[in-house]
């Protein structure tokens, strides 16, 4: 099963790129997993909220196929624990499908047709954190959950 992080907008911080390389590039030995990158909506600052939120919808659902699980990371989702988490995982593993597509939105969160689409919700923290953030932490998460699956040292109970 292919499992995508499909985000808006660049990073633009090295130091979390970093991170996300390096969790990217140790996740390859578990499963294949790719991070996707939409761009950020041009002349935002002429666009209100909600005009944000359903361009940013629309390349968003543009990026999903029909037969995809869509999870949305959301503050308003289920909170996991990370033995949480890789049991969620690997239930959807063993639902089979082609592809899992996990999404951050953008600072405004996501549009109606989104949640709509959407197969579920899950939350990472009752705090708040930048969208580009999220991604080294989710990343790192998904890299948490395989080792928990495999029994390997990385996560300590």
């Amino acid at each position: 099963m292919q499992v995508t992080l499909l985000c808006i907008g660049k990073t633009g911080k090295k130091f979390l790129e970093e991170g996300e390389q390096e969790y990217l590039k140790r996740l390859r030995h578990y499963i294949s997993f790719q991070l996707q990158i939409i761009p950020d909506i041009k002349q935002a600052k002429s666009l209100s909220e909600n005009q944000i939120k359903q361009r940013e919808g629309e390349l968003i659902l543009e990026k999903v196929n029909p037969t995809d699980t869509l999870i949305l990371l959301d503050e308003k989702g289920k909170a996991f624990s990370s033995l949480d988490f890789s049991a969620y995982l690997q239930e959807q593993f063993n639902r089979g499908g082609k592809q899992i597509c996990f999404v951050v939105g953008g600072p405004y969160g996501f549009s109606d047709a989104v949640y709509q689409r959407s197969n579920g919700k899950i939350s990472l923290s009752q705090m708040t954190f930048s969208h580009q953030m999220i991604r080294l932490f989710f990343i790192e998460q998904v890299y948490r959950a395989m080792t928990i699956l495999r029994n390997e040292p990385y996560h300590h109970q």
